[in-house]
């Protein structure tokens, strides 16, 4: 049974990170895809290896799953709660491809100018500033049924991604106005997407019991990275294989609507304590905060914690083409494939550790394998990588980046006072934002002004501050541990 698992997880991923769209004139791609023979030799070189790659990893997860379920499922209780938490991850994650990159990949097959190509990015705003309306979700209940405000909230969200994605599949791009139409449901959809992000942080903050907390920040990441690949790679193989991108949104406006009649099922939050009033909701979760002991240390910590991490992955894939000299298909083939593996099972082993040592220490020992895996790309960048270097680069990199993904969503967790949980983690994850929305440009110029062992180096730097800002606020972290 796990082997048949394991072997058509194994499958998916060949299909989605080592197949070559076709490009005939019948294609969805039509002209944008070229038959590239020599690349589709080096993806059958490395399909048995990530096949095998794959199949251990799940085999590993399995048994690591086995004997946490044995350690920490006794009542079920506690396997519930992170079941609905990967469930609500993925959910969360699932609507963030379809309004960027699907969303691109569509308009670029229907031959949408690439200046109004990049003027569409600035619908993402919205994840960025979702603080601004977070206190609205932390004052108002929606009153659907017997809901509590949490589930409310989610339930509501869900249903309107959903009629946001049924209309998608109906625009129509010889109507004049279809860009516009394009345009405002993009914003729509990323608005709904971000405020449901809010509750849902809000919702496993509030739920989740302290001694699991850390093990449900890893497995909503992985849900969300599973939605992410879902939308994202899987879309397009549909929309190419089967339904076009209409059929593509409209099947996943049904997906996203069945899992908002699913939440009804969802626990509820046990704490329904709610700010009295609009101005309460909006003042207080900030003064509240404030009034903390080396606030301020705080949110510098959050901010420079995962900023080496930024700093190396904002041109990763440029060097390993670029600079290394690997193929787009290599490089897909193992970041995406490989690396997507790599980044769940980080997740899973992080949460796992946190639930047996100390937050603070976890936060401390994962931001250093961080900062040393960065090396692994300058290290590539002094030699003559082959295929096998860059898979072990890219394993190590994002096997500690996701340890410390769910020690970082942990520290937020928290950090955050239950009656505030929604503004408070929406602040908060906007400020930890703010170097992997901000970094590129210096990335660039630093780049282009040095080489690639300098920049690496400099990413390497990058990470230590992060780093040491623990020191100054470990007091902090173990009161509220």
């Amino acid at each position: 049974m796990m082997r048949s698992f394991e072997g058509t997880i194994c499958l998916i991923f060949e299909a989605l990170f080592t197949s070559t769209p076709s490009s005939g004139p019948d294609s969805c791609f039509g002209p944008f895809v070229v038959a590239q023979p020599a690349i589709r030799k080096r993806q059958e070189v490395t399909k048995q290896n990530l096949s095998n790659f794959l199949f251990c990893m799940m085999f590993v997860v399995d048994l690591l799953s086995m004997n946490i379920q044995k350690k920490l499922f006794v009542d079920g209780t506690n396997s519930k709660l992170l079941f609905f938490t990967t469930f609500l991850g993925f959910a969360s994650g699932l609507p963030l491809a379809l309004s960027a990159g699907t969303l691109q990949a569509w308009l670029t097959v229907e031959g949408v100018d690439l200046r109004i190509l990049g003027w569409l990015s600035l619908v993402g705003l919205p994840y960025t500033y979702k603080f601004f309306w977070a206190p609205i979700l932390d004052r108002y209940k929606m009153p659907i049924g017997q809901t509590s405000r949490r589930r409310g909230w989610l339930i509501f969200f869900l249903f309107a991604m959903s009629i946001t994605l049924f209309l998608f599949s109906l625009i129509d791009f010889s109507n004049k106005h279809a860009l516009v139409f394009i345009a405002i449901l993009a914003i729509l959809l990323a608005f709904f997407s971000s405020s449901f992000d809010v509750v849902f942080d809000a919702w496993r903050t509030e739920i989740l019991p302290k001694k699991i907390m850390g093990y449900g920040a890893g497995w909503s990441v992985i849900g969300y990275r599973f939605a992410m690949i879902t939308s994202g790679a899987l879309a397009l193989v549909i929309a190419e294989l089967y339904f076009g991108f209409s059929g593509v949104y409209f099947l996943f406006g049904c997906v996203v609507f069945v899992f908002a009649m699913f939440v009804f099922l969802c626990p509820e939050e046990k704490t329904n304590t709610s700010p009295k009033s609009l101005k309460e909701a909006f003042k207080e979760p900030f003064k509240e905060f404030f009034s903390r002991t080396s606030a301020i240390l705080i949110l510098v910590t959050i901010i420079l914690y995962k900023l080496g991490d930024a700093f190396a992955l904002s041109l990763s894939t440029a060097f390993l083409i670029r600079g290394a000299g690997f193929s787009p298909a290599e490089v897909g083939t193992v970041s995406k494939g490989v690396g997507l593996f790599a980044v769940l099972f980080g997740g899973l082993l992080g949460g796992w550790i946190l639930s047996k040592a100390s937050l603070l220490k976890c936060l401390f020992w994962f931001g250093c394998l961080q900062a040393i895996t960065n090396l692994g790309f300058w290290w590539l960048s002094i030699g003559n990588p082959d295929l096998t270097d860059m898979a072990i680069v890219i394993i190590l990199e994002n096997l500690s980046g996701g340890m410390g993904t769910a020690a970082f969503v942990a520290l937020l967790m928290v950090l955050c006072n239950k009656k505030y949980t929604a503004t408070q983690f929406a602040l908060l994850s906007a400020l930890a934002s703010i170097g992997r929305v901000f970094v590129g440009p210096l990335a660039g110029e630093i780049a282009f002004n040095f080489d690639w062992p300098i920049f690496f180096l400099f990413s390497f730097a990058a990470s230590i501050p992060g780093i040491l800002m623990l020191f100054a606020i470990r007091k902090q972290v173990k009161k509220i541990q």
